[in-house]
């Protein structure tokens, strides 16, 4: 049985049940064990571009006995999928500007896929303008802490409803705001301390440009936090 961490099995939960998964960069398929052996997912593409991973991925679904349910699969991104063999799309632990570079290469085949779970380590705020931009909606978000670190993450689907969000939404996550996330809150409060913190040491030397200059981004990043806790208190 796979044994996820809270952040895959926060990605995992955000997964429609029925569901064909192919998820990208699997490295060990713990996902897509997790999933067929939940009864989450009807099948599942394991897919990697290194052979290392994909190596141990294949080893991990025969010594789970769900050859039959798991392929695996060597994939740069999603380019070796087949259009229409999958409804969602996975793709966890990567960075964020690796993700809209898999999502922008493999335009082509993902059209008809219904979701795409998103776990972007890094730029999440350029992954929602992407989504954004790109004519998709986030239906649902999930935070999670763990081992001193902050993931959030997203599903997104197909269809752009037409709205302007505030620019706190795609730096903190509309969803994670609306519904007063704990762990968003937690964020936003070590976040502020640190931008405070590091503005009053700052201060006294703010006659110099290149200080003016940091003080500048620090009060807009201090103004994000207090609009995305302003929203939080509606």
């Amino acid at each position: 049985m796979a044994n996820l961490s809270k952040r895959l099995l926060a990605v995992a939960g955000l997964v429609t049940p029925g569901s064909r998964v192919a998820d990208i960069g699997t490295d060990h398929a713990f996902i897509p064990i997790y999933l067929i052996e939940q009864g989450i997912a009807k099948s599942a593409v394991a897919m990697d571009i290194n052979a290392g991973p994909l190596a141990r991925a294949k080893k991990h679904v025969e010594e789970s006995g769900l050859n039959s349910y798991i392929a695996t699969r060597q994939s740069d991104g999603v380019l070796a999928l087949q259009k229409g063999e999958a409804d969602s799309v996975v793709i966890a632990g990567m960075g964020g500007g690796l993700v809209i570079k898999i999502l922008t290469e493999g335009k082509e085949i993902i059209t008809g896929v219904k979701e795409f779970i998103l776990q972007p380590q890094s730029e999440v705020e350029k992954v929602r303008h992407f989504l954004y931009d790109s004519g998709y909606h986030i239906t649902k978000e999930a935070m999670i802490f763990e081992d001193g670190k902050y993931y959030p993450m997203m599903r997104a689907v197909p269809g752009r409803v037409e709205a302007s969000y505030p620019e706190s939404y795609f730096k903190y996550g509309g969803y994670l705001i609306r519904e007063k996330n704990e762990v968003l809150v937690q964020y936003l409060e070590k976040e502020e301390c640190e931008q405070l913190a590091i503005r009053d040491n700052l201060m006294p030397k703010r006659d110099k440009e290149h200080i003016a200059d940091r003080l500048k981004e620090i009060d807009e990043k201090l103004a994000l936090i207090k609009e995305a806790k302003t929203e939080m208190q509606k």
